[in-house]
């Protein structure tokens, strides 16, 4: 699993801005005004080479029984659900009773914490940094995630604290199933979908939201072929989120996400696609999960409501038009067998292997299709590509100027790949990296012949001279 990672602190003191660097997105809500993280906020971060979950938390003022009593009940939450949590103090405003009153609270749940002097950039961060001591969590690691600066030793901090992975994780790791995870929303029939897809009564189904309230792995073979079946809790919009155990059951599915191969993502066909529907989808992308879409409860809709699903599937869901779609029910059994054929041809894409003579060819050929752009009158350049990684397909690059390639014509290319590589199901990452030129220095450079010519050449003016 996945370790977590909670960012912890007082309103407007960069939580928020930190999620965004260490993540790459842009998913937190920045302004310079306290308290605009409300709720808490999940992402996925790289950590050197460690995969993370990072949970950006509401600001506490460290009055837990107060008027933020239900915010800072979501902050501790996130604490407990933590391996790991960072907690954010301002540089600037320098040790405040707030920050003491906070740590009293961590100490009281026993967790690992590293301390984050933030807000760094223009200021003498040894002479602000003495007063931190005083709180008892070590060193203070001095950071600007405005700016960057520090965060490469806050990466190296935060490896040596990570947890190392259990012997049962290792074993986990050797399986060589294909492992499935399903996720939806509450009550959108994730539980039923299993025991149809095991053709037994594995799950405990009810009708009654959140009767899932951990991810249940169930082993099992169909066909020759190994499965794991990963049945999650279901994920709601986060105000809906009040029960202790259901918060925690959010945490799970990620890991969950994180965990599988491919995952089903179930939609209601009796409602409309909600946010938190597109929130998901947009996480198992960003993991780079093979995905496979089952709209469920597809029986008993008139022609009219189908058409309009449809439509509503099209408009709002184009991101992921990679994946094969699916109208099923799985209380009757409609459509549920193919699923497997899809979960199938996801797995074999999104682990397939390519040579880098093809990789090279395809490349060559989409530049004589459409050329790249001109930056400052230079053409970009781009040489010869190869295989980075699987499920993801990670293709990689090499050419001169590629921080200037367009998103656009990064799409293109992403797109021509996915085509022409038949790649079903699985999305796909493209990475560019630009290299030294390996001719660059040696215009004037001899070769050794040339040198030894040269160099007998002088000794035999030095002679003739004498």
């Amino acid at each position: 699993m996945k370790p977590v990672i909670a960012l912890v602190g007082r309103p407007n003191v960069g939580k928020s801005t930190l999620f965004n660097r260490l993540t790459k997105t842009r998913e937190a809500l920045v302004a310079d005004q306290p308290g605009l993280t409300r709720d808490r906020k999940y992402g996925v971060a790289q950590i050197n080479d460690h995969s993370v979950i990072l949970v950006d938390t509401g600001g506490l003022s460290g009055d837990f029984d107060g008027i933020d009593g239900l915010m800072a009940e979501q902050t501790l939450q996130a604490v407990n659900e933590a391996d790991l949590v960072l907690f954010l103090v301002d540089a600037r405003d320098g040790l405040v009773a707030e920050d003491d009153n906070i740590v009293r609270r961590l100490r009281q749940l026993s967790k690992n914490v590293v301390l984050l002097l933030n807000k760094i950039d223009g200021i003498n961060s040894d002479i602000v940094l003495t007063e931190f001591y005083e709180l008892g969590l070590g060193e203070p690691v001095s950071i600007s995630s405005a700016h960057g600066k520090g965060i490469n030793v806050l990466s190296e901090v935060v490896v040596e604290h990570l947890p190392e992975l259990s012997e049962d994780a290792e074993e986990e790791e050797d399986d060589d199933s294909i492992k499935i995870a399903i996720v939806g929303r509450p009550n959108v029939g994730k539980s039923t979908l299993v025991n149809r897809m095991l053709g037994e009564d594995r799950v405990v189904v009810y009708d009654m939201p959140g009767t899932t309230r951990d991810s249940i792995k169930i082993p099992y073979e169909r066909e020759g072929t190994n499965y794991t079946l990963i049945d999650t809790a279901g994920v709601r919009r986060r105000g809906k989120v009040s029960e202790v155990v259901e918060k925690f059951s959010v945490i799970k599915t990620l890991q969950s996400i994180a965990e599988a191969h491919v995952v089903i993502m179930m939609l209601d066909a009796s409602q409309e696609i909600s946010e938190q529907d597109m929130h998901l989808l947009g996480y198992i992308i960003d993991a780079g999960r093979a995905l496979v879409v089952a709209v469920n409860k597809w029986d008993g809709l008139e022609s009219h409501q189908r058409d309009t699903i449809k439509k509503e599937i099209d408009r709002r869901l184009p991101f992921i038009n990679f994946a094969d779609l699916h109208f099923i029910s799985a209380l009757h059994g409609t459509n549920v067998g193919h699923l497997y054929e899809s979960v199938d041809l996801a797995f074999t894409s999104a682990t397939k292997k390519f040579s880098t003579s093809d990789l090279t060819r395809l490349l060559e050929n989409a530049l004589d299709a459409h050329q790249p752009p001109t930056v400052k009158g230079r053409r970009i350049k781009l040489r010869y590509a190869h295989q980075g990684g699987q499920n993801p397909p990670v293709i990689i690059i090499h050419g001169n100027q590629t921080a200037a390639v367009p998103r656009s014509y990064k799409r293109y290319l992403i797109n021509t790949f996915h085509k022409v590589l038949n790649l079903r199901g699985t999305p796909l990452k493209v990475e560019f990296k630009t290299g030294d030129n390996p001719f660059k220095g040696r215009r004037n450079k001899l070769t050794p012949r040339q040198e030894r010519s040269k160099k007998r050449l002088k000794k035999h003016v030095q002679r003739k001279n004498k």
